[in-house]
């Protein structure tokens, strides 16, 4: 891997939003700060419903009753976009990274894209871009959904690939407000049980190429 650059890689497993929430806003400040390189962090996380800048309150479908019966977390974040679900089954990866002029974000969404597009190949899944809105699809349906915010030049948030997350979440919400829109996975695609580990291994070496990167795990991760 000659000619690729070093960055730091935390793989968490399944954790609560929130929790995680506050390790990539720490991760931000150190990276902003140049006192770490490069941090991306991969995690699934506990059922969680977020909110970007420009989310509608109108498009989570469910009550906080029903919300607070399923165990699904609702939080208001700095990202873009609109209304997002993750739970398990879903790769979430946020990339922290330090960006020269704030004219590369539109490459790194296209990057991000590309890198879950080559994913899902790896996988004989014909996935694609939609001019009109960031993420992949696969025809009409979301499998990649992409939610970005730059603050002091540093990237927080990113993108939730379904892998073999349960569908039903639409009901909750609709999802990133595309009403004429659906979702779809890795599983549902393929028409077999994608594992969330194939995935990640599939996605972690669709990032390494995109970005021209070596991914390298710190000794120990601590939540902030």
């Amino acid at each position: 891997m000659n000619g690729t650059k070093p960055a730091r890689l935390l793989d968490l497993g399944l954790r609560p939003y929130r929790e995680v929430w506050d390790l990539q806003r720490a991760a931000h400040e150190r990276v902003s700060r140049g006192e770490d390189p490069d941090t991306w962090i991969f995690v699934e996380h506990a059922p969680v419903i977020t909110l970007g800048r420009k989310a509608k309150r109108g498009n989570v479908l469910a009550s906080p009753e029903l919300l607070a019966a399923r165990g699904v977390d609702i939080v208001e974040i700095e990202r873009g976009g609109d209304v997002t679900y993750h739970g398990p089954g879903q790769i979430v990866v946020y990339p922290i990274l330090k960006l020269a002029r704030f004219r590369e974000v539109v490459p790194l969404v296209r990057a991000l894209e590309g890198a879950a597009i080559g994913a899902c190949a790896s996988f004989g899944v014909t996935a694609e871009r939609w001019s009109e809105h960031a993420g992949v699809w696969v025809g009409r349906d979301q499998i990649c959904a992409i939610g970005l915010a730059v603050q002091k030049m540093t990237t927080l948030h990113g993108i939730a690939l379904n892998a073999c997350t349960p569908l039903d979440y639409d009901r909750l919400i609709t999802p990133c407000g595309l009403a004429e829109r659906g979702i779809t996975s890795l599983t549902r695609e393929t028409g077999r049980n994608v594992s969330v580990g194939e995935a990640k291994a599939a996605l972690l070496a669709s990032l390494s190429t995109t970005f021209n990167v070596r991914f390298e795990p710190p000794a120990e991760v601590a939540c902030a």
